[in-house]
């Protein structure tokens, strides 16, 4: 069974889903025949390299809300957050543009490393406050990863795996995917967004369950 989840690592709730679709995945009765991928998904990706400002700041403007209503939102995440394991520092994040720690996740996988690239991705930004989108920053993570650092220093230094990131973002878009964390099995069915391990468990027995016969996602316009 295959289970792609299109996420981004400056995204609270992608986080927050790992964790639920990991203690889902504890569950299912065929977790041995399931194979994870992370696919590319950029929330912002006009963003610099590192964003100016605090989150706060960034968010209150985006969205038009008061640093009292900011505030307010980040709290509950992190709330919500704790009661998965983690620890968020949102005040401290450094945003930043995303696109080559994507390219970093595809050289993990190349290695067969990217879940925990995922993972040392995921925590710098928010537990460690790590300017994610710059260079030295992505380097030092793909080495806690236990990638190679000369390798990982040439990827970010030029293209590659720029193709690889495209392709994701426009299966996302063909599949009409425009939230995430977005996770789809097999191609036939996706759960949007942080969802309950239970739901997660169901939409992984429902897919193993699925005749041959099922419409795949893959076909839906």
């Amino acid at each position: 069974m295959q289970v792609e989840i299109w996420s981004d690592v400056v995204c609270p709730w992608c986080y927050i889903g790992k964790r639920r679709f990991e203690a889902a995945l504890r569950q299912f009765e065929h977790a041995d025949e399931v194979t994870i991928t992370w696919r590319s998904f950029e929330l912002d990706p006009s963003a610099p390299r590192q964003r100016e400002g605090t989150s706060s700041e960034h968010l209150a403007k985006k969205y038009g809300l008061s640093n009292a209503e900011v505030k307010a939102m980040q709290a509950r995440v992190t709330d919500v957050a704790a009661e998965e394991g983690l620890t968020y520092r949102l005040d401290d994040t450094i945003g930043g543009n995303t696109f080559d720690a994507h390219r970093l996740l595809h050289l993990a996988a190349s290695e067969g490393k990217q879940d925990v690239m995922k993972e040392t991705l995921l925590h710098g930004y928010f537990t460690e406050g790590l300017a994610i989108g710059e260079p030295s920053v992505l380097t030092d993570l793909a080495v806690r990863a236990g990638l190679d650092r000369a390798r990982a220093s040439r990827v970010l230094a030029g293209t590659d795996y720029t193709d690889e990131v495209r392709a994701d973002e426009r299966d996302a878009r063909r599949f009409g995917l425009s939230g995430v964390p977005a996770f789809v099995i097999d191609r036939r069915i996706a759960v949007v967004g942080a969802e309950a391990p239970a739901i997660l468990l169901d939409a992984l027995r429902q897919a193993w369950a699925a005749s041959e016969g099922a419409t795949p996602l893959a076909t839906a316009k």
